[in-house]
Order: C-alpha cells, then sequence, then structure tokens
C-alpha cells in the first residue's frame, strides 16, 4: 500500500504539468498526496474494523473533501442517497491496494476487489481495472514473475501488454478511464528495473500521472519493495490519522 501512496504523492504535481521524461524531480516542492492515498486508507481502514467500504470511502472523502476528486465523485459524496454511478473511471484502480494486501487468496482479493469498486464504479470496465490490479499485487507479493503477471493479467482481463512505456509515451494522453490507463500503468510496472524507475515511468507518459503513479507503484512495492528514503520522504506528507492506519495495518490490528 505504501507504494501506492509514494505514487501518488510523486505524481500529484505532474498531473497538472505534464511531462515526457524519465529526468524529473522526484519530490517536488508541491507534492501532496491526494484522493488516491485518501481513498485507499479508507478502504484499509474498512479492512481493519471490519466496516463496509462505502461507510469510510464516504466518511473519507467529505473529511478530506479537497483533495483532487474527479467531478462525478464529488457530486456523489454530496448525495443524500449513495447509489453507484456506473463509473469506468480509474478510481475504482487507485484505492484497491491495501486488498492485495490483506487476503491471502486469490478468489478472496478478487471478490473484495470488485466489492470495493462496484460502490461507485460498477461498470464493468470499472470493476475489471480493480480487479486487475489487485491481482497483480497480489501475485507479485507472492513471488510471481513480471511473465507470469504479464500473461495472467492479459489472459484474464484482456488487457494489452505487449507494448513498452517507449512505444505508449510519444502518443499518450491525459485519460482517466480505467481501459485506457490500467494497462498502461501495469506495463509501467512491467517494463521497468526498480521501484523508482517503475514511479519514473508512469509519471513520463504525460497522463493521469498521480493515479497512474498509485496503480504502478502498489505493484512495484510487491514486487521489489520500496527503497527507505523513498518510503521516509512519504511519512512527512501524510496525516496522523493516515500514520496510524499504516501503523495498524501492519500488525493487523
Amino acid at each position: 500500500m505504501r507504494g501506492a501512496i509514494a505514487g501518488d504523492i510523486i505524481g500529484s504535481y505532474y498531473e497538472f504539468h505534464k511531462i515526457k521524461t524519465k529526468e524529473f524531480e522526484l519530490f517536488h516542492p508541491k507534492s501532496k498526496f491526494t484522493d488516491d492515498t485518501t481513498l485507499s486508507m479508507a478502504v484499509a481502514k474498512s479492512i481493519l474494523d471490519n466496516e463496509p467500504y462505502l461507510d469510510n470511502i464516504v466518511d473519507f472523502g467529505l473529511r478530506y473533501f479537497d483533495v483532487g476528486y474527479g467531478g462525478s465523485f464529488r457530486k456523489w459524496l454530496n448525495e443524500d442517497e449513495h447509489r453507484p454511478y456506473n463509473s469506468w473511471g480509474n478510481g475504482s484502480a487507485m484505492r484497491v491496494s491495501p486488498i492485495a494486501w490483506a487476503y491471502e487468496s486469490e478468489e478472496k482479493v478478487l471478490e473484495e476487489a470488485r466489492k470495493s469498486a462496484e460502490i461507485t464504479h460498477n461498470h464493468p470496465e470499472g470493476i475489471k481495472g480493480a480487479e486487475a490490479t489487485a491481482l497483480a499485487i497480489f501475485m507479485a507479493r507472492n513471488g510471481a514473475s513480471k511473465e507470469e503477471i504479464r500473461e495472467r493479467i492479459s489472459k484474464d482481463f484482456e488487457y494489452d501488454l505487449s507494448r513498452t512505456v517507449d512505444e505508449i509515451r510519444p502518443d499518450y494522453k491525459f485519460e482517466v478511464s480505467c481501459q485506457k490507463s490500467v494497462p498502461e500503468s501495469i506495463i509501467c510496472f512491467l517494463d521497468s528495473d526498480s521501484f523508482e524507475d517503475c514511479i519514473r515511468n508512469a509519471i513520463s507518459l504525460g497522463g493521469d500521472a498521480d493515479t497512474m503513479g498509485a496503480i504502478a507503484g502498489g505493484i512495484a512495492e510487491a514486487y521489489y519493495g520500496i527503497p527507505k528514503e523513498i518510503e521516509d520522504r512519504v511519512y512527512g506528507y501524510l496525516s496522523e490519522e493516515f500514520l496510524d492506519i499504516l501503523k495498524r495495518f501492519d500488525f493487523g490490528v
């Protein structure tokens, strides 16, 4: 989960300052956590306290309201009844990483990923994006190779993972749909040689940088781990509430 948070924070500045290079300042003076981190924390708290995903996503969403939610999600937060709105956006994938760490079978990970997505993103592509991201993280943390992850995700979710970052980058534009950002984020991991390189890949595409950083970073953490210097920097951006959730998540309390 820390990998997703790191990717979110590093990508936050570059979401609105697009770049097409891997040479950039990793932590910009205006870096911050955004909705990706906030809603991941909501999902993590739901797991820790055995509470509905919906309840904590609404609670965290309203209490951390100015962290960059999309327009449809902001409108949903302010409604009296919180019903799914058939979204295929990548918000379902950005918040799913805690689930991939909390459960010990593929079946349970996929089931919970689907549950966490469908409270808002009940479009098939929205659910698929969350499931694919969670499964990739789960496989990585259980020792799967990159080729095993590529083959499984390609087969199960019909994503084209045969491309490279260098092939994608020139024509890639800002995209919030799962179907046009989740596969690219997974490729950023597959086409990397370290945690930092994965994040640099994701930011360099010039797309939805914080969310793609979160998706790719979540997988990269499970595969590579996170360099201590990056992890320590990340903690400095987080609220005490978020730090407490991370600590509890580590120890399952």
